[in-house]
């Protein structure tokens, strides 16, 4: 069982930066792909970044050059540093987790999901 706690969320206009944290519990951090997805009020969760855990890397392109996922397996913590917000980039964003080595990027492929932690882009 693995228990996932976001954290870093909040209020930022647009064009500035936000880092988010996803702290895991488990002893088996380092050999869980992490991924970090989004949901604004009526759409489907969407997928923003992802990684393995050997630390490759796979974002969409909508976010391409400006989210930047990282992992901390000492610290069993997964990060999304997020630059250049834009307005219609509000959502709550989400961790997860699932065991296995490779990069997933949908919501169906992960097994754990954390609570999630809201941002907000003003205008």
């Amino acid at each position: 069982q693995v228990q996932l706690i976001e954290s870093g969320g909040g209020l930022v206009q647009a064009g500035g930066s936000l880092r988010l944290s996803c702290a895991a519990s488990g002893r088996t951090f380092s050999e869980y792909a992490m991924g970090w997805f989004r949901q604004a009020p009526g759409k489907e969760r969407e997928f923003v970044a992802a990684i393995t855990w050997t630390g490759g890397t796979y974002y969409p392109d909508y976010v391409k050059g400006r989210f930047t996922i990282s992992r901390d397996n000492a610290k069993n913590t997964v990060y999304l540093q997020m630059n250049s917000l834009k307005p219609e980039e509000t959502a709550v964003y989400y961790c997860a987790a699932r065991s296995g080595l490779g990069i997933f990027t949908t919501t169906s492929e992960y097994t754990y999901w954390g609570q999630g932690t809201q941002v907000t882009v003003s205008s």
